[in-house]
């Protein structure tokens, strides 16, 4: 008797992300090379404190800011990864984007997440990835969401965690960034764990308690 895995049932191809999704305290919009990438750029250069957002980034940082303005321009012709500008308090404060999406087997993965640094330990990262994760299970119904990361990055290590992703295991020796060897750390959300980790999420940002969710 042979063994299967269980039936799915077909959906129509998943939609394209929106190019604006609106939260409690921020915004996902995409990005604006001309308006976004002073407030970025100052936030995220000139000290090794601020630099250290690029440590675990395949780009950044640049030597001024009209180079990081092209780069930023290039993800507006991008449509896998598709990106966008985290906005709070009318500032942009990072970048993220949805990738890898494969609508045959509707799956998809969030991840470009960086943010500067005097947002880091607050509610933007836990809420920008709660929208994500939302547009993916429910906008474009995805099955599994992936996130993957630097095995040696132990803060998005925990962010995982923390938001109910499940760790899948270590790629050795996935990839070379920056010159260097990268192992990478796999962790995946199915539709069953969102439906579980979606109330914490959002009963955690409805009441945020020191020690919760934040993080980023």
């Amino acid at each position: 008797m042979s063994l299967l895995g269980e039936p799915v049932g077909q959906l129509p191809p998943s939609a394209p992300a929106r190019s604006e999704i609106r939260g409690r305290g921020l915004i996902l919009r995409r990005p604006d090379p001309v308006g976004d990438v002073s407030d970025l750029y100052s936030a995220t250069h000139g000290a090794p404190e601020c630099e250290a957002v690029w440590e675990y980034m395949g780009y950044g940082p640049w030597s001024d800011e009209f180079q990081m303005a092209g780069w930023m321009a290039s993800t507006l012709d991008s449509a896998d990864p598709f990106w966008w500008v985290v906005e709070s308090e009318g500032h942009p404060v990072g970048m993220a984007a949805v990738l890898n999406v494969d609508q045959i087997h509707r799956r998809a993965e969030i991840g470009h997440i960086w943010y500067v640094p005097s947002v880091h330990r607050t509610t933007v990262n836990t809420e920008a990835a709660y929208l994500m994760i939302r547009e993916c299970f429910e906008t474009m119904g995805s099955r599994r969401v992936e996130w993957k990361c630097d095995a040696l990055n132990l803060r998005s290590r925990e962010a995982a965690q923390r938001l109910g992703f499940v760790f899948e295991g270590v790629f050795r020796h996935h990839m070379i960034v920056k010159g260097r060897n990268r192992d990478t750390a796999w962790f995946a959300m199915t539709a069953d764990d969102w439906r579980g980790a979606r109330p914490m999420i959002e009963a955690w940002l409805s009441d945020p308690k020191p020690g919760g969710l934040r993080g980023g």
